[in-house]
């Protein structure tokens, strides 16, 4: 029996590892919607027999749109925010251009644009996290709080101190942390907050300790809702870099929102959806989702974005934007690693006469991001877009305002991470008003910024730009 074992062991290997070999690459030429991505998987299959498949089936499946359709399909309440709340209007602003992009992000998100909102941008002073805290000492029914980043630092804990005591007043307290977003400071913020008594979620937990800032698939939304009433988004984490008041020793630009109005129940339906996802738990009731009456003039929508069910849908409002614009386009963005069709679709903007200028910090806090985007940047600039570098401190800024009416905020970056990896949230604006709030902030920085010029970036020295190309091969996975 051995014997006859040990002659027809290889034949028997060959066959287990072609099997798994053929499995890998069916599943990557079925699933995988880049041809490039696809081909690149079946070449490391074929290249690293058996031992690449199992790679492909540990790295290149992706297995949260499975899972959240599992949890989301279990018999249960409603999650908060799941109707349409307020006034839902399909063309609420003049212009044929920008009525053409409401039409196309309705059928991208399936969300309704609704009237009645306050936007309100929330300047360096008093800052937004004395806002944020102030609104958390006065929450008396619930508060959601989303994050990809919560530091163990003098920020972090004013937090938690603030959600502690929320949580003593009897309000009912959820918050989510990304489990990478957790180990930016050590020790983690997560335990403490348990002890306090804070009810938190780490949104997909990883296996090793040691996850670092290139880890895929994590929530990078920044929510919080105040009594189903009162919302707050866009680029900023809790740490301590983001609050001036506390002269930081890295500090770190950036613009906060606070929302009021229907479209707040759309901020609290997302962090429900991520709730559920993360604990199985449902949010219900009265505290979670109450009548939202109108509070302003915007008009605004949420857009969700994610390698789920949601995947596509902010680069499609990007590129719907871009085509959609007439005179400007202002974008500030800290990462800038846009693929093909956007870069096409920037440069025919430009080519139409539109002025688009992008502004990017002159030093970004992560040098392979940093010279990706320089290696690709003659894309644009040769095309006629204006792009500028804005001088410290770190501008983590995600902003973008198309013809002085419509805007987009939120956590969204210009690279493959946000656009395809990460789980984000938008809000799309129509509002002169404000629009021309964020028109002239972006116009302000490049006063104080410096305009990069083709011919500076054609004179990069050989080394360099053999370094920043090496670079921009890894920009998929940056």
């Amino acid at each position: 029996m051995w014997d006859y074992l040990s002659l027809i062991w290889p034949s028997l290997l060959t066959v287990l590892v072609l099997a798994v070999d053929l499995t890998g690459t069916c599943h990557a030429i079925l699933r995988k919607r880049d041809p490039r991505s696809a081909l690149a998987w079946i070449g490391l299959i074929w290249l690293v027999p058996f031992f690449g498949a199992l790679l492909y089936a540990w790295l290149g499946i992706n297995r949260i749109q499975r899972r959240a359709r599992l949890l989301r399909s279990r018999p249960g309440p409603a999650i908060p925010g799941a109707g349409s709340t307020g006034r839902a209007v399909e063309f609420p602003v003049a212009g044929e251009n920008l009525r053409s992009l409401a039409r196309l992000v309705v059928r991208v998100t399936g969300q309704p644009l609704l009237g009645g909102n306050r936007v309100e941008v929330l300047e360096e002073d008093p800052g937004a996290y004395a806002v944020m805290l102030e609104a958390i000492e006065r929450a008396r029914a619930s508060l959601a709080l989303s994050t990809y980043i919560f530091d163990n630092d003098r920020a972090g804990r004013m937090f938690l101190e603030a959600l502690a005591g929320a949580v003593a007043r009897g309000v009912a307290v959820r918050v989510i942390i990304d489990d990478v977003g957790t180990r930016y400071r050590w020790p983690p913020i997560v335990k403490p907050l348990r002890r306090a008594g804070v009810p938190v979620a780490r949104f997909l937990p990883k296996v090793m300790p040691w996850a670092f800032r290139y880890a895929n698939l994590r929530n990078h939304r920044k929510i919080m809702v105040v009594d189903g009433r009162i919302g707050f988004t866009g680029g900023m984490n809790i740490r301590e870099g983001h609050w001036p008041a506390l002269r930081p020793r890295h500090p770190i630009r950036d613009l906060h929102f606070r929302v009021q109005g229907p479209v707040v129940a759309q901020l609290q339906r997302v962090f429900a959806e991520d709730w559920l996802f993360c604990t199985g738990e449902v949010l219900e009731g009265e505290c979670w989702s109450p009548k939202l009456a109108a509070a302003g003039e915007v008009f605004a929508r949420g857009i969700p974005d994610g390698p789920d069910e949601d995947f596509d849908k902010l680069r499609l409002t990007l590129l719907g934007a871009l085509a959609c614009a007439r005179s400007s386009v202002r974008i500030v963005t800290p990462y800038f690693l846009p693929d093909a069709a956007l870069i096409t679709a920037l440069n025919v903007a430009a080519l139409r006469g539109v002025e688009v200028d992008i502004l990017l910090p002159q030093r970004n806090n992560l040098r392979l991001v940093q010279w990706a985007s320089t290696a690709m940047l003659w894309q644009v600039l040769e095309r006629g877009c204006r792009v500028w570098l804005t001088p410290p401190p770190f501008d983590h800024t995600k902003l973008m305002v198309v013809d002085g009416a419509w805007s987009l905020i939120g956590s969204t970056n210009w690279d493959p991470r946000s656009l395809r990896l990460n789980f984000e949230f938008n809000l799309e604006c129509y509002d002169r008003e404000l629009a021309g709030r964020l028109e002239g902030l972006a116009l302000a920085r490049t006063r104080q910024a410096r305009r990069l010029t083709l011919a500076e970036v054609d004179g990069r020295s050989l080394p360099v730009r053999l370094r920043d190309g090496a670079a921009r091969l890894l920009s998929p996975h940056l």
